[in-house]
């Protein structure tokens, strides 16, 4: 039976208020129109765990949907600051628990084969476990030396954006990558949006290229264009203007406010906020061909 959904349907189904929701893809395949969904359905009280929350956990965060954020490192890659997410903070309208990336890829390893936690030697002599006390040590079995160790981390949802899956959710990624595979094995549900919902002998004509099974996917979200302004290798690429002119943005509540209302409450889906784009927008963003080599895997007999 097919996973295919709409993305108002996925959101409906996996993403309750209270919920704790990955978003990952690490600059490259970050599912905004995911984000915009949660939105525009008023979700509230999430945690929102990431690493590096970029300019959708910003918007989310400005749109009153999170109570609680769990990262590693957070800015406006190569702008600033997150100014929704910092205003939230001070104020004391958002809690945050901030790791390392490597304590993100720990905490979310640990979940994916249900352990009891992550070992690592990047805390030493670092502050950051006299601020985030789920930052502990042990002492190992073997030689007695002390280490940091990171809590699972299990999403109630995890939300990958893809170049292409099939119906089934067995999802192909490539180009940059970030823990997408380690927070969908570690979460309760995984959602995939595709840029491409393909036959599974696609999938099958190129199986080493297969980040995440279908056996781990809820649901598959058929959404074009859906990881804007980031990029999909091979589809577009990263949307700078944009993230240059969300600092200003974001810096304004009543900005911010009305560009939510114009992008988000405004459009019905993402198919809206595309046509809202206009197609000149894609004109700059749309990459030439770069064909990879080819491999005969040989016949299936």
């Amino acid at each position: 039976m097919s996973k295919v959904v709409t993305m108002a349907e996925a959101v409906a189904a996996y993403v309750p208020d209270g919920a704790t929701v990955a978003i990952e893809g690490f600059t490259h395949l970050i599912s905004f129109a995911a984000g915009h969904e949660v939105i525009r359905q008023r979700r509230r009280d999430l945690t929102l765990c990431r690493l590096t929350p970029d300019v959708v956990y910003d918007q989310m965060v400005g749109a009153g949907v999170a109570r609680k954020l769990v990262f590693s490192w957070l800015g406006n890659p190569g702008v600033g600051s997150l100014h929704a997410i910092r205003r939230a903070v001070e104020s004391g309208a958002l809690e945050i628990e901030e790791y390392s990336h490597f304590g993100m890829v720990g905490r979310y390893a640990a979940g994916a084969a249900n352990l009891p936690f992550y070992p690592l030697r990047s805390y030493l002599d670092s502050d950051l476990p006299a601020v985030n006390p789920a930052l502990r040590t042990v002492r190992s079995p073997y030689d007695g030396e002390e280490i940091h160790v990171v809590p699972p981390l299990r999403p109630d949802v995890t939300i990958v954006h893809a170049q292409r899956a099939d119906r089934d959710g067995n999802t192909q990624v490539w180009g940059l990558l970030g823990c997408q595979k380690e927070a969908a094995f570690a979460a309760a549900h995984v959602v995939v949006v595709a840029e491409e919902v393909v036959d599974p002998q696609v999938i099958r004509a190129d199986p080493n290229r297969t980040l995440i099974p279908g056996l781990v996917v809820d649901a598959v979200v058929h959404c074009p264009r859906g990881a804007h302004p980031s990029f999909a290798q091979g589809h577009y690429d990263r949307d700078n203007a944009f993230y240059l002119a969300w600092d200003a943005v974001s810096r304004d509540p009543a900005r911010l406010a009305a560009w939510l209302d114009e992008w988000v409450y405004g459009t019905a889906d993402h198919a809206g906020y595309l046509d809202r784009l206009g197609a000149d927008r894609w004109t700059g963003l749309t990459p030439g061909p770069a064909r990879s080599g080819t491999v005969d895997y040989g016949d299936y007999r």
